[in-house]
């Protein structure tokens, strides 16, 4: 009885309110973000590819149907990290500065990080994978907006947004920008960016256990898998071999089905619709190996997850770790080396290399996409390329990107349901009881910083720009989530929801008015017998537009003073 009234002692002086049987305070944090991913990929939201690491996560947790990103790669990293909307932390487009509050292309001195935010109650902090919230990508820096200078006490990824997986650019150890093939403290015989993102994870946690046994951590996991270019190790492509010939109707019927049968979409409201008939295709084998790749990459993905639960499992540390897992926008339709051009030709792979090797020291070519390979072959586009290895650079295409969003429309870029819903996992076996459950309250990802601080038990600084994001710990015992909405905006695309309603528009496009209980695809636009409402609706996210420092589309430039 002792030992009870002790722990709930603890528990509640920071305010708690999950439930569980023993929760310990101040958790171990992990958040796991993917890239460029759509609703239903997971095995658990009802998809195809093989994920049985992040499906155990979901039976023995919790999984989120009404989840929100911000539409974006970096707006959502921003958001993530500072529990603002992006603008307010000088991210509100991307790794470009425009001159304006809300677009400078770096995170601001006005918000503060998770990592900032936890360490006056003793985390400690560690980043790896994809940074992509400063525009000073190159060695020299400047470096006041890397991962050690906002927060983090370890780092290894990269600092800029896309690039190959056998070679990426602005590879950077802690604060040094480093070659994967000269680097003394990794050297697998293959390298993929994949494996390395979650080797580093698990040693960040292995070294925790040993150096810092009393003391919390905070673990931001951020894979670039599954953006553009389409790469995967042959092993994991063969495993999906022909499975995507028929095209994407049938695999988006059953990822249909299985969502519905799962719970985490409602089967009485229809699919958007497909916008690519697969008669028409004209390269049907190149792709079908598109989404083969694809599957791949997220297959690989989650066998690194399965090493960062083992880890944690051998250090004693799993029971204790909220894990949250989440995607930085729907679907790409992006048409990224859909077709080549005189850089990157559009041919099968050359007998022999055009340009001079490389020398292990080198770094990638700066920017996402490089000209040619170590072995000095010819990076290639275009549908003679079949992705896969490190001399093609391709995107899987709209299509494949419908079935990604499945059930929903648009894509990446875009803030109707296709472009900003993603899946939420928590686990957290000490802290959340429920096991296999939904939960259907309407979430963002602001809440996450939010989230993190409530369970750290610290108090968010007054000079920083005030939260956005609620907590997320009412939801873990099911409970209301209580906010007056949530708000989008990206290239002049803009949205609101409160409640079930939702106002949206593409830019330079009048608003359209969605009720989601009823019709979450957005196929019925309500704007024209419901004018109060949208009325009220356009009041409140013009109000936020002010607020948040949103300008009109496009932006205008004016000199900054920001660097």
């Amino acid at each position: 009885m002792k030992t009870g009234i002790l722990l709930l002692a603890a528990w509640l002086t920071y305010g708690s309110e999950i439930s569980a049987a023993a929760p310990a305070p101040r958790p171990n944090i992990v958040v796991i973000l993917s890239d460029d991913m759509g609703y239903s990929d997971l095995g658990c939201y009802g998809g195809e590819i093989s994920t049985p690491h992040l499906d155990r996560l979901a039976e023995n947790g919790l999984r989120f149907t009404q989840f929100y990103n911000t539409a974006r790669c970096c707006p959502t990293r921003a958001s993530l990290l500072t529990g603002l909307y992006p603008h307010q932390a000088g991210v509100g487009h991307m790794m470009d500065d425009k001159g304006r509050p809300g677009y400078t292309g770096n995170l601001n001195q006005s918000c503060r990080t998770i990592p900032e935010l936890l360490k006056p109650a003793g985390y400690r902090s560690y980043a790896v994978g994809k940074w992509h919230v400063t525009r000073h990508a190159s060695a020299e820096g400047p470096k006041h907006n890397w991962p050690l200078a906002r927060g983090f006490d370890r780092f290894y990824g990269t600092i800029h947004g896309a690039g190959s997986f056998y070679d990426p650019s602005s590879l950077v150890r802690d604060e040094t920008m480093i070659s994967p093939f000269a680097d003394p403290e990794y050297s697998p015989s293959v390298y993929y960016y994949t494996d390395a993102i979650a080797d580093h994870a698990v040693r960040f946690v292995s070294d925790h256990a040993q150096q810092d046994p009393g003391r919390p951590f905070f673990l931001y996991v951020a894979f670039t898998a599954a953006h553009w270019p389409m790469h995967a190790l042959p092993e994991d492509i063969e495993k999906y071999r022909g499975k995507y010939s028929a095209g994407y109707e049938p695999i988006r019927r059953a990822r249909f089905a299985r969502s519905a049968q799962l719970g985490v979409i409602d089967p009485r409201q229809p699919m958007a619709p497909l916008p690519v008939d697969w008669e028409t295709v004209p390269h049907k084998p190149w792709e079908s190996a598109c989404m083969e790749v694809y599957a791949a990459m997220v297959d690989r993905m989650d066998q690194g997850i399965g090493k960062l639960i083992r880890a944690l499992e051998q250090t004693k540390q799993f029971d204790d770790t909220l894990i949250l897992y989440l995607q930085d926008n729907g679907g790409c339709a992006e048409a990224m080396g859909r077709t080549g051009n005189a850089d990157h030709p559009n041919i099968p792979r050359p007998a022999q290399s055009w340009f001079p090797p490389m020398r292990p020291e080198d770094f990638a070519t700066a920017g996402s996409v490089p000209r040619q390979t170590r072995d000095g072959f010819p990076v290639r586009m275009g549908p003679q390329v079949f992705p896969g290895p490190a001399d093609t650079y391709v995107a899987y295409g709209q299509g494949w990107a419908t079935v990604s969003n499945t059930p929903f429309r648009e894509y990446k870029h875009w803030v109707h349901e296709g472009g900003i819903s993603t899946p939420l996992i928590a686990h957290w076996p000490r802290g959340i009881a429920a096991r296999g459950e939904l939960r259907t309250q309407p979430g963002h990802v602001i809440d996450i910083a939010a989230t993190c601080v409530e369970l750290a038990g610290v108090a968010y600084p007054a000079d920083a720009t005030p939260l956005e994001g609620k907590s997320l710990v009412p939801v873990f015992a099911n409970r209301p989530l209580e906010r007056e909405a949530l708000y989008w905006e990206h290239e002049g695309h803009r949205a609101v929801r409160q409640g079930d309603w939702k106002l949206v528009a593409k830019h330079g496009r009048p608003w359209e008015l969605y009720n989601l209980a009823e019709d979450r695809v957005e196929a019925h636009d309500l704007a024209a017998q419901e004018p109060e409402r949208v009325r009220h609706l356009t009041a409140l996210y013009e109000a936020y537009a002010r607020r948040a420092l949103v300008e009109p589309w496009p932006v205008k430039p004016v000199k900054s003073a920001e660097k």
